[in-house]
Parts: C-alpha cells; sequence; structure tokens
C-alpha cells in the first residue's frame, strides 16, 4: 500500500478500506453499466467525521472523489473515477428523527427512499418523491440528482421536500443548509446545492419534509390503440383543469415484458397504457373521477379499468414499477434515456421516438411520467454485437435533441452524468455554462468532486464497458 493509502488506513479498519482488484470489481459502474472505471480505492464511513477526513485527505493528495449511495444512477452520475475515490455512504443510512409533530424526518444519505414512507406510516404521514428505484435508492443520491417519481406531479421533485442538508465542502468544510422550517433566511444555497450531481460536496445529514397521507386514491388504467393517442390523452387531462397525483404510459414492448414479469392483468393487445391516479379527500377525489371518466372517454381510450381496491391499485402499479427491470427480458442490454418535453407535445415526440426506432433498427421501449412530460425511452442492443451500442448511443443523442427542439430538457429526473454531459451545449449557451463551472469552481477550483461529470468537454471519467483500463494506481 502506498504512503497515501496508508493514511486512509489509519482513518478506516481494514474491512471498510476496499483496495483489492475483487473488492474494486462491484463499484466499477454503476446503472449505466456500458461505462466502467477502476477506483484507486473504496471507503465505507460510518459517521460524519469519517467522511470529513476522506474529503480531506483527497484534497491534501489531490485525488478526485465520487460519493455512491446504492449505485442505481442511470445517467453514471456515481461512476468512479479513474484512480480515483469512492466514497461508498450505505452504511451512514440511520433515521436519525422523525417528528410527526413538524412533519418533518432526518435521515443520513444512506437511508432508503421507500423505508423514509415506512417509518412515517404509523403517523399518517409519507414523503412524497417516488422514483421508481425507490425500494433502493438513497436519499443522497435523490438529493444529489433531485429524483422524481410517478407522484411529482402533483407535489414536485425531491428539491420541493428537502428542508435542510448537512454538507460536507469538497475542501472538508462542514456547512449548513437550509433549515427545519418552510421559509429558511438568506441566499437558497440548499437550492443550489439539491441536483449538483455531487460535483459541490456530500449530504450526510438530510432534514425532508413529510405530508398526510391521502384519504382516498382513484386509479384508472386506460388502453389505446396507438402510442400518440395515449400520450395526447395526458394533454387533455390537463387541459381539463384536474391536477392527478400521477399519470403514467407505457407502451407495448413495455407492456409485453411487465406482462412476462409480474402478470399485472394488463390489456396486452394495446399499443399503450395510460394510468391515472387521482388522490386527496373523499369528496373531492369522487367529484374529480366522474370528470376523468369523461375526459377518458372521449380521449379514445377502447378499454378503462377503475381499481376497485386496495389490492388491485397495487397490481396496477406493480407492472409499471416493475417495468424498467422487465424489459430486460427483451434484450441483453438496454440504454434508459430521460428527457423532457411540454406535455402538449407528447404526441408528437412519441411518433418521431417510433420513426427513429425504425430508422436506427433498434427497438425502444416507453415507459415514462407522462404527466410531467418526463420520457423514458429504453433503447434496446446487444452489447456484443459489434457497433450497436454506438447505434444506442446516437439514438439516445437524436431523442435528446428532439426533446430540446420541441421545447423541453435533455434530463427529467436522473441528471446528466456522465451519460448526457455532451449534449449540455445543445440546453446551455457558452456563457451559461462558464457561469456553472464558476460557481463549482467557487468550492472546488481543483474539480476534485465527480470530475468529468455535467459538464462537456475535459477527460472521461469511465470509458465503455470491455475498454482498456489505463493505468491503475
Amino acid at each position: 500500500m502506498n504512503p497515501a493509502l496508508s493514511e486512509l488506513g489509519r482513518i478506516y479498519p481494514a474491512e471498510r478500506l476496499l483496495v483489492q482488484p475483487g473488492q474494486l470489481t462491484p463499484y466499477e459502474s454503476d446503472a449505466l453499466t456500458a461505462f466502467r472505471a477502476r477506483p484507486l480505492a473504496v471507503v465505507l464511513p460510518e459517521t460524519t467525521d469519517e467522511v470529513v477526513q476522506t474529503v480531506a485527505w483527497c484534497a491534501r493528495h489531490q485525488v478526485p472523489f465520487v460519493a455512491r449511495g446504492s449505485g442505481t444512477s442511470l445517467s453514471g452520475g456515481s461512476l468512479p473515477v479513474e484512480g480515483g475515490v469512492v466514497i461508498g455512504l450505505n452504511r451512514m443510512n440511520r433515521l436519525l428523527e422523525l417528528d410527526p409533530q413538524e412533519r418533518i424526518a432526518v435521515v443520513q444519505p444512506g437511508f432508503i427512499n421507500l423505508h423514509v414512507s415506512n417509518a412515517a406510516a404509523p403517523y399518517g404521514l409519507y414523503y412524497a418523491p417516488d422514483p421508481s428505484s425507490q425500494p433502493v435508492s438513497t436519499i443522497g443520491g435523490n438529493l444529489a440528482f433531485n429524483s422524481g417519481g410517478a407522484h411529482c406531479l402533483k407535489y414536485g421533485m425531491t428539491s420541493n421536500h428537502v428542508l435542510g442538508a448537512k454538507v460536507v465542502l469538497p475542501d472538508g468544510e462542514v456547512v449548513e443548509l437550509g433549515s427545519r422550517s418552510l421559509e429558511a433566511v438568506g441566499p437558497d444555497w440548499l437550492g443550489l446545492f439539491v441536483g449538483s450531481e455531487g460535483l459541490m460536496g456530500i449530504a450526510v445529514e438530510i432534514t425532508l419534509r413529510l405530508l398526510p397521507k391521502p384519504e382516498k386514491y382513484h386509479t384508472v388504467l386506460a388502453a389505446y390503440d396507438s402510442l400518440e393517442r395515449a400520450g395526447n390523452a395526458v394533454a387533455a387531462v390537463v387541459a381539463s383543469g384536474l391536477l392527478p397525483g400521477a399519470m403514467e404510459i407505457m407502451d407495448h414492448l413495455a407492456i409485453e415484458a411487465a406482462e412476462a414479469a409480474v402478470k399485472a392483468g394488463y390489456p396486452t393487445d394495446a399499443r399503450a397504457l395510460l394510468i391515472v391516479e387521482l388522490e386527496g379527500e373523499a369528496p373531492e377525489v369522487e367529484a374529480e373521477a366522474r370528470h376523468l371518466e369523461a375526459v377518458i372517454a372521449a380521449s379514445g381510450a377502447y378499454e378503462v379499468r377503475v381499481a376497485r381496491d386496495a389490492d388491485e391499485r397495487a397490481k396496477i402499479w406493480k407492472g409499471r414499477k416493475a417495468a424498467f427491470s422487465a424489459v430486460g427480458r427483451l434484450s441483453p442490454d438496454y440504454l434508459v434515456q430521460d428527457g423532457v418535453v411540454p406535455r402538449s407535445k407528447l404526441g408528437p415526440a412519441l411518433l418521431e421516438i417510433e420513426r427513429l426506432s425504425q430508422q436506427y433498427g433498434l427497438r425502444v421501449a416507453n415507459v415514462f411520467h407522462a404527466g410531467d412530460g418526463n420520457l423514458h425511452p429504453l433503447i434496446l442492443y446487444d452489447g456484443k454485437v459489434r457497433g450497436q451500442l454506438e447505434q444506442a448511443e446516437a439514438l439516445a443523442g437524436e431523442i435528446l435533441k428532439l426533446c430540446v427542439e420541441l421545447g423541453g430538457s435533455i434530463t427529467g429526473e436522473h441528471g446528466v452524468g456522465m451519460e448526457k454531459r455532451a449534449y449540455m451545449p445543445a440546453m446551455f449557451s457558452e456563457d451559461d455554462l462558464a457561469l456553472m463551472q464558476r460557481l463549482r469552481r467557487a468550492l472546488d477550483p481543483d474539480e476534485l468532486a465527480n470530475r468529468g461529470k455535467m459538464f462537456p468537454g475535459g477527460e472521461a471519467p469511465a470509458s465503455p464497458a470491455g475498454e482498456g483500463r489505463g493505468d491503475l494506481a
């Protein structure tokens, strides 16, 4: 072990300082498995002080670092940097406080998203942001990428539910951002930090806002004979004045995969399914349900089902929640893209994605948060076929450009990460990007925190899987 690593050995016991090739392999990639890099070391802190000491060590030795929770980032946001240090935060997974009177929970970054709602449930409360990965993804990662989820249509993204955070800056200084109050005093530094993709430090304690659980749900499954028609139905629902808790679309490939995986009972002849869920006080939901029934009937749905009880509601959502992983049954590999279009442009966007799929000769499954206009095309390819990964990436890029041309964004809830940094100039001017860089370098002049992510150009932090890894420390 070199002298610098020996210093880390004085911070961590051997079982929490991983340096052997076999120990590092599981950390070479995150959920964007097409890219990988081998870090110099992985450390597994259990306390804030260990995080502070590790970051200070990185600053002292000019070693880049990447914070990582469960590694579920689909944009390569938690890919390691070649020769850098991965700070694995899964052991910092405690619920520090739950105050039902104040409706807040304070958690460590490795606390699992779904566990927040489980802990709050006895008090009639829950945590609203619910990414599809909520049974495994951590609050620290959700904070870094401003994660969303099916029910963020009505309640907003992670940024709307984080009240405060204790943060270790890239030089090792610890600061408190935000507060326990809904109205914090001073500049909104927390707003700047949430969604900064690990470029401005590591959150070690996070204060979350809890909401009362809705009294009643009304869940509708509508089947369409075209994806475009389902997309247009979303715009019609919102234009009618309704604000559902969630609106999700699955296309025929996603339906096929979900049925094979969990047998949700979806109509398998549908070209697209729309799930709409109303929630709130019972009288309000009952009135809105009548309104929704008329809108869906006019939207061209050829079959409509309404969940009659909690079991039927759970079955409808089980298929949707399982869709991403289930698509793995259809292809050896796939890329999950993440872009946004205005809701009124969903129909044209989906039609163009179908055309691009045919042009590139690659199948595309669509499973997405339709109410937000947040597309999630899953591009199926076989990484063992020479050139297919590159074709899949090119198709993904075409979809991102389409989103921008239609007035949307290159990212919805997955962040930019490694995957989409080349497309930042499609959305932002050189002056915009330079301003973002100045903000980042004000905190991290040496760009040690999550180096190589989000900003276009510069050294790539990882290589496509299977390529040479270069020199390892």
